[in-house]
């Protein structure tokens, strides 16, 4: 059963608190980030994404960026702008987007959990990005963005969610994209005693969004571990910041495709080469998939239509299957040359609360030269593929509403 704890959280202030928080780091580029930042020293992107304080010729991943995130948020805890909780709490977290509603648990679970397998994962890192959380982590002393998991439903922890969250939140404010943030403390011994209690009950945590923070988080506590002849296993480094979700509350929508050139090929070759294994139907405007192995694709100003030949995978191959695999597989690498999604470059990743316009806008750009959308991959797809130990293509899905940045902190000593 996986180990979950409540933690002291490092966090706003009420009254600034919707200044502070901020988008992932990583679903923005730097110039986005130094555009949401601007006019604002409190927004948690000068820890996130600390480069934007820095001129625009430092490397991302130079020393001074991470020791620029270590001397800002010395400054927000020095300037009150973060303030620590003297007691572990657990806290309870809910998004409302739309008629979408995720109500998560936010808490600390454990690096032995990750380390042996009760947390499952789904997607491989890059190693690139690995040791650029490691080092951020590691410069911080704290677990700054949390990882977004998900568990089996459970009727017991809903009941207990919906006494929970009946009381004043802490925090209630709404984005400028229209997603109202609520947040409560649980407080009471008593509460946090039935908290913990229900959820170790839970088997098994999914890595929902956060590979390459969990495996960071790993790393850390390893290189910590390492120094620490006194080292016992109840330190603050042996778990890590997460928000855990119910599995029926998840929204996921599809990740798509951009690639930058046709490997070579001129438009009608590539058409018919498509053609070869696709059935290929012109349609007069944007193309959203509304089932599974329907794909979009957009190409010189023009939309079509992608269904798979019927033989062209096996049903019963459970990733091959997967409508990222069939493009990946059968399009991308044969015909585009993209042989390893991971490492390409060519290949650009699109979530899809950017919708059909944004593959319409990279390819019309001249940058890009195709964009494929796909339909979404579901979140039981994702729970039977991680439970048999398999691996995703990357980029496989993206769950909206994103959890924001700054709401907690974890501080590792």
């Amino acid at each position: 059963m996986a180990l979950i704890k409540p933690f002291r959280a490092l966090r706003p202030q009420k009254k600034i608190v919707q200044q502070v928080a901020a988008p992932p780091y990583d679903v923005m580029s730097v110039a986005e980030a130094r555009s949401m930042a601007e006019g604002n020293p409190f927004n948690f992107l000068h820890i996130s994404r600390p480069e934007i304080d820095l001129p625009v010729e430092v490397d991302p991943h130079d020393e001074s960026v991470y020791r620029k995130g270590q001397e800002n948020l010395a400054a927000f805890i020095g300037g009150k702008t973060l303030i620590q909780d003297q007691e572990e709490h657990y806290y309870i977290y809910r998004q409302k987007m739309g008629s979408v509603v995720q109500t998560g648990l936010v808490a600390c679970a454990s690096v032995d959990d990750y380390q042996s397998g009760l947390i499952k994962k789904h997607e491989l890192t890059r190693a690139d990005k690995e040791e650029d959380r490691v080092r951020h982590i590691d410069c911080l002393d704290a677990n700054d963005e949390p990882v977004f998991y998900v568990y089996r439903n459970s009727a017991r922890i809903n009941k207990l969610m919906a006494r929970l969250t009946a009381s004043e939140p802490l925090y209630d404010f709404t984005t400028e994209d229209s997603v109202v943030h609520t947040v409560w403390a649980v407080t009471d011994s008593d509460l946090i005693h039935q908290v913990s209690n229900e959820f170790a009950g839970i088997e098994t945590l999914y890595v929902a969004d956060g590979h390459h923070r969990s495996a960071a988080a790993s790393r850390v506590r390893e290189l910590r571990k390492s120094v620490n002849t006194d080292h016992t296993g109840s330190e603050e480094y042996n778990f890590f910041l997460t928000v855990i979700f119910p599995d029926n509350e998840m929204n996921v929508m599809a990740y798509n495709r951009a690639i930058k050139d046709l490997n070579g090929h001129s438009i009608v070759e590539f058409i018919t080469l498509v053609g070869n294994k696709f059935d290929i139907t012109p349609v007069s405007a944007s193309f959203t998939p509304a089932r599974r192995h329907d794909f979009g694709m957009y190409l010189k100003g023009k939309w079509y239509s992608l269904t798979p030949r019927h033989d062209l995978f096996d049903e019963a191959d459970a990733v091959g299957r997967l409508d990222v695999s069939i493009l990946q597989d059968h399009l991308l690498s044969p015909i585009l040359g993209v042989r390893n999604p991971r490492t390409d470059q060519r290949i650009h990743f699109v979530g899809g609360i950017r919708g059909t316009e944004e593959l319409v806008k990279l390819v019309d750009s001249g940058e890009f030269q195709v964009s494929f959308s796909l339909y979404p991959t579901s979140i039981d797809e994702l729970m039977s593929l991680a439970d048999a130990g398999k691996i995703m293509p990357p980029k496989s899905t993206w769950f909206e509403p994103k959890l924001l940045s700054g709401l907690f902190l974890h501080r590792l000593s």
